[in-house]
């Protein structure tokens, strides 16, 4: 992104995905934290909304913009010119919004509207289609939010944790608590499993609080095989950021599980993000999705 980055305060991010995935309230999130957002833009036509922005007399610093499958021939031209921004060097972050079918089925019900690719079949062969025509894209994506269980407020801090502090020289990697019970996250790049460490709900006087608590966070990481485990994970992990870099990946999610999302998870997500953060060459937010479930 050599030929935009001076231009703009952190790179171009482009909203895509599934239709009921959650693009309208992802662009919103985006507006309200000063990005300027173009809807649905189609896919020729961004390259000159990039370089109208990035031009000295432009006002605007930050820029998003909306593209959905309402483009026909939408994977072909969308992939094209993501292909020619990169050998501009002008290409977005791919931002991929998805949902589970059921999911999906019951929001366009809700509202009563019938699928863009829907012509006069099922819903689900209209979902179908639309996942057929956006793999290639999503395979391809920087970041990938799952909003199947995400509530409003949830996909908003998702989604500022992801871009929260965004930079060009700087890989971004999110780390997000959750609980097994409520579901495995679907976006994560890699996924811990830490149940093998006591839990300590089973704890009366330590119940109540959550892994950000401080007597929490104190009896999970003292726990035998927890320090070593934090150790050879930041080691395993730094051995894999170069593979990364190499492969163009700069946005990783790494889920941290437990059974409730409560505890154990909380606590490693913090300890791990502290401790990635201090390198000072990665940019970590931490997120726990589950940490006011019951």
């Amino acid at each position: 992104m050599t030929e935009t980055a001076p231009r703009f305060s952190t790179p171009p991010v482009l909203i895509t995905g599934m239709s009921g995935g959650g693009l309208s309230t992802a662009a919103r999130v985006f507006e309200d934290k000063g990005f300027f957002v173009a809807h649905n833009l189609p896919p020729q036509l961004i390259g000159d909304y990039l370089e109208l922005c990035a031009a000295e007399e432009s006002p605007v610093d930050k820029v998003a913009f909306v593209t959905d499958v309402r483009s026909r021939k939408f994977e072909g031209r969308l992939m094209d010119t993501l292909r020619d921004l990169e050998k501009r060097g002008m290409r977005p972050a791919v931002l991929y919004m998805d949902a589970r079918d059921d999911v999906l089925i019951r929001r366009f019900d809700s509202v009563r509207r019938t699928h863009p690719l829907q012509a006069g079949d099922t819903l689900q062969i209209g979902i179908q289609r639309e996942r057929d025509i956006t793999s290639t894209l999503k395979q391809n994506a920087d970041i990938v939010i799952d909003t199947s269980n995400l509530s409003v407020h949830d996909l908003r801090r998702a989604i500022e944790a992801a871009f929260g502090s965004m930079a060009f020289d700087q890989q971004h990697v999110t780390l997000q608590s959750f609980g097994f019970k409520h579901g495995a996250p679907r976006d994560a790049d890699l996924m811990i499993d830490v149940r093998f460490l006591p839990n300590p709900f089973w704890i009366p006087e330590l119940r109540g609080f959550r892994g950000t608590d401080q007597p929490v966070s104190d009896y999970v990481l003292s726990r035998d095989g927890a320090e070593d485990f934090l150790d050879k994970f930041v080691d395993m992990f730094d051995a894999m950021l170069d593979g990364y870099r190499h492969e163009g990946k700069n946005f990783i999610n790494v889920a941290v599980g437990c059974t409730g999302g409560h505890h154990r998870s909380v606590a490693v997500s913090e300890e791990l993000g502290r401790r990635l953060a201090a390198r000072g060459d990665l940019d970590v937010n931490v997120i726990h999705r589950d940490i006011n479930r019951d």
